[in-house]
Order: C-alpha cells, then structure tokens, then sequence
C-alpha cells in the first residue's frame, strides 16, 4: 500500500493545500485543495473517495474532479463515500444547481458520472484487498477518521477533531498501527479556540495520544500556515516518547 501526501495543512499559500491523499491509484482520502498536485492521467484512476466531513477544505476538489474528468466517468461513476450528515451536506449545499451543477443526474440520473454512498460509522468497506475503517471522531460537524489495512500494514487519519475516546478506543482494537496521521491545528496558546472549533492542540493532543497502545510514527498535519514550527516544537515537547514529525505536500509512504 502506497500513501502519498497531496495536501495536509489548514490552509492555503503557494507552499500549502488542503487534506487529500491518495491511496494507491485509486483511492482519495478527503478531496481538499491538495488534489490539484496530481495529473489529469493520475486524476483518471481515482476510483473511490473516503471523506472524513463536509467542510470546503477537505471536499473542495469533488465537484471539480466530477466536472474535469466528466467524459472519462461516464459509465463508471466516481464514488463518493460519508457518513449520511455529509452526503446530505454535498447534495444540499455543492450539487444543488447554484453552487454547481448535479452531477449525480448528469449526463442522466440512470448514468451519472458521480455517485454518493453512505457509509456507517464503525463499518468496513473492503476494495481489492484493502480494508477501508470508517471511526467517528468528535468535531463540530459530523466527523470521521479512517484506518486503511492492506497485506498486513495498516495506516489512520485523524481527520479533523479534538478531546474524544472513540478514535483511540478503534485504534486499540487492532494489533497494530504502522502509521498515523494526525491533526493539531492550533498552537497552545490558543487553546480555547481550539475546543470551540472542535480541534486539536498540542496539550489537547498529548492527553489524547496517551490512550494510543502503539508506538507507530505519528504525523501531524492541519497545521495553521504560518504556526507550523511553533505548533511542531510545541509538539515535540508535550509528547517526548512519541516518533513526531510534521507532514508535508509531497511525502509519500510504502507499507
């Protein structure tokens, strides 16, 4: 299994994009501003796509992928998969004829090019030996990470969220966590902020990652453009015994 960094800040400049990686070919995890780093020929094998929430960052590039590779996706739909809260959200908001256009009835309601599929918290969804965990996490809207398992390695995305059990009471459940993305938005100085937006920060995450029992490579991501060293060193110091690194555009892992 092969995890590439497309975008992984909680911003946007000429250096920084918005939460998306690309499993493999053809699997995205979030669409945010990140999927703009990949090809149209890279674009075309995107099969499936994992959300983690509804907001613009991390679902900006679906009506554009839809709209970009509209004649490629005809007969073999790309599939959206979310929680229901989330679907409701793209429908309602995205796909609603003013903001954009429907794309789940064009070029006909009977052979759209976009499909959206609800996907239940605490299930798998398992694609060509790949299994796909979708754990709710605690956000200001209906939020999820998700843990991917192939051939024995397994990687998890925080998605976005703060102070919760469910996240680390998941990831206990299995043997292993070879790789683990996570999400520290804020630096400590703005702790506050943080809990009113439903996201970590580094004194938030350290209370939290105590409950992790694996010691696997954590990557934080969703830094503030801008905070990224201040929130790193702040990392680094509340957490000593954990293997912390900061994550960029770019970085790919083979597990």
């Amino acid at each position: 299994m092969k995890v590439r960094v497309l975008g992984c800040s909680g911003g946007i400049n000429q250096n920084a994009a918005t939460s998306s990686f690309l499993v493999d070919d053809d699997i995205l995890i979030d669409a945010g501003t990140g999927v703009c780093h990949l090809s149209l020929d890279e674009m075309r094998g995107i099969r499936h796509i994992f959300i983690t929430h509804s907001h613009l960052d991390h679902i900006a590039s679906i009506p554009l992928l839809a709209d970009t590779l509209f004649d490629d996706l005809i007969g073999q739909p790309l599939i959206v998969h979310a929680q229901e809260k989330t679907i409701e959200a793209l429908r309602q908001h995205i796909f609603n004829w003013t903001i954009w256009p429907d794309f789940t009835v064009l070029p006909h309601k009977t052979n759209a090019v976009l499909k959206l599929e609800v996907m239940q918290a605490a299930t798998t969804f398992e694609l060509d030996g790949r299994k796909i965990e979708m754990i709710s996490v605690n956000h200001s809207v209906p939020g999820v990470a998700y843990r991917i398992e192939a051939a024995g390695k397994s990687f998890a995305f925080s998605g976005d969220t703060t102070s919760n059990e469910n996240l680390w009471v998941s990831l206990n459940k299995h043997d292993s966590l070879d790789l683990f993305f996570v999400e520290s938005a804020f630096a400590d100085k703005d702790l506050e902020l943080a809990k009113v937006a439903f996201h970590y920060c580094p004194k938030l995450l350290a209370d939290d990652i105590a409950k992790l029992k694996h010691k696997t490579r954590i990557y934080i991501s969703h830094l503030k453009p801008g905070a990224e060293q201040e929130i790193m060193a702040q990392c680094i110091a509340a957490m000593p015994e954990r293997e912390i690194q900061q994550l960029h555009s770019g970085d790919v892992f083979d597990l």
